[in-house]
């Protein structure tokens, strides 16, 4: 980002703490001192973050639900596109919708370790209730084949209205860790200058 884009951000007063989108673009390790912020983690919680074998598991869980999602994207727009693959697409949007559940039960699980409960803790507030949306369009999808409700196609459109917000909280959480890890090294910094 520019220069430009970080004056501007710190004339939101943005932060590590604000849930929208542009929050989490705009906070910098630079603007961090020149106004209030609120850490990502309490030093308990982040002790808490960093014990847990959970963390390793979401870590693990993320980037292979990532990789699937990319496949199965292929797979049902080569599907939509040519009428061929429905199998292996529905095949994949099934495996997708399987790891999603399992990121989502290990992630309640991280949460309630980390921050004292299950869903909606103030750090992932909103990357929990978009998470929300996200399931109910893959369950939608898991409903739609098994009850046999639309066409073959209004499904696979109705997988994409589900992929499409998955990736929109995807970025979510990456802009989250990317904040988080932004304001560590902030802090860091500032208690080694406080030391020499």
């Amino acid at each position: 980002m520019s220069n430009h884009l970080y004056t501007s951000c710190d004339a939101q007063f943005t932060s590590a703490a604000d849930p929208s989108l542009w929050g989490q673009l705009c906070f910098t390790p630079e603007a961090a001192p020149r106004a209030k912020r609120q850490a990502l983690y309490t030093p308990e919680e982040k002790r808490r973050r960093d014990e847990t074998p959970w963390t390793l598991v979401q870590g693990i869980l993320a980037p292979l639900q990532f990789l699937v999602f990319l496949i199965s994207l292929g797979l049902v727009a080569r599907y939509l596109a040519t009428g061929e693959g429905l199998w292996l697409a529905t095949a994949s949007v099934v495996l997708k919708t399987t790891l999603l559940y399992a990121i989502m039960i290990t992630g309640s699980i991280w949460e309630r370790i980390v921050f004292g409960r299950y869903l909606f803790a103030a750090a992932f507030f909103w990357e929990d209730v978009f998470s929300m949306l996200v399931i109910a369009l893959h369950t939608a999808y898991l409903a739609a084949i098994i009850g046999h409700i639309g066409s073959a196609q209004q499904q696979m459109l109705l997988v994409l209205a589900a992929y499409a917000a998955y990736a929109i909280n995807a970025t979510q959480f990456l802009l989250k860790l990317r904040a988080a890890r932004l304001q560590e090294q902030a802090m860091a910094r500032a208690s080694a200058e406080r030391a020499s």
